[in-house]
């Protein structure tokens, strides 16, 4: 069953064209990866599904209701969420209260539940609760990001570079946990410059270049592909 489709996307910056037609789906409990180089528009089509650069033509559905049109908060009321490039956590806030923001926006009946929640699945964060958010490394911050996505009614993640600038074992964390989420039923975007990670943690990939998907298939389809590879993700035989 589809979780989200999109049929034909284009978005613009201004005058610029960047999403050309754009059609896609994902379908539930699903992990699908957006794989290109840096600028390919990765980033524009998780911003255009979440309602940030709404696109200008095109329909988006999430469980056969249409969203596209809907204003960000109207679609994070629908159960899906974004873990922005950057991370987007409040630095002068600690730990506990930028969860505690994140809750308030959810509505949540057990804000407590929902905390214990959090700190299960990544306990460093309980030891940094005090914390302010602007002293966290890389990997923590990405951890209370995607924590914050969590909470609540959360029944699609768009997930933009988290594996960006985190060392290779907190990759490794990060690419565990993505697992666990889907493995609750959880389904994923994930849009992601780093193609090891990808390929491993994404049960269908779509690459993209210049606003346009130019390849789907499976991770095994992709490693057998040299040309792919080599001309879309600049990887390849060493």
């Amino acid at each position: 069953m589809k979780a989200l489709a999109v049929d034909a996307m284009n978005t613009f910056y201004g005058p610029s064209h960047i999403l050309f037609d754009l059609s896609f789906h994902v379908d539930e409990s699903e992990v699908v990866t957006l794989l290109g180089r840096n600028g390919a528009g990765k980033t524009t089509i998780i911003r255009s599904i979440m309602g940030l650069t709404p696109p200008s033509s095109g329909v988006i559905k999430f469980r056969e209701n249409v969203i596209s049109g809907l204003k960000p908060h109207q679609i994070f009321r629908e159960g899906i969420k974004i873990v922005p490039q950057g991370r987007g956590v409040f630095p002068a806030l600690s730990v506990e209260e930028n969860l505690r923001l994140a809750m308030f926006q959810a509505s949540l009946t057990d804000p407590v539940e929902e905390l214990e929640k959090a700190f299960a699945m990544f306990p460093v964060l309980q030891e940094r609760r005090r914390q302010k958010g602007g002293s966290l490394s890389g990997g923590e911050l990405q951890m209370l990001a995607i924590s914050r996505a969590l909470l609540g009614k959360t029944d699609l993640i768009l997930m933009d570079e988290p594996s960006e600038g985190l060392a290779p074992l907190i990759i490794q964390n990060i690419q565990e946990k993505i697992v666990a989420i889907k493995r609750e039923g959880t389904t994923i975007i994930l849009a992601e410059q780093n193609a090891q990670m990808a390929l491993e943690v994404g049960d269908r990939h779509y690459i993209i270049d210049k606003g346009r998907i130019e390849f789907e298939g499976t991770g095994d389809t992709i490693r057998e592909n040299e040309e792919v590879k080599k001309v879309y993700l600049g990887i390849g035989k060493r």
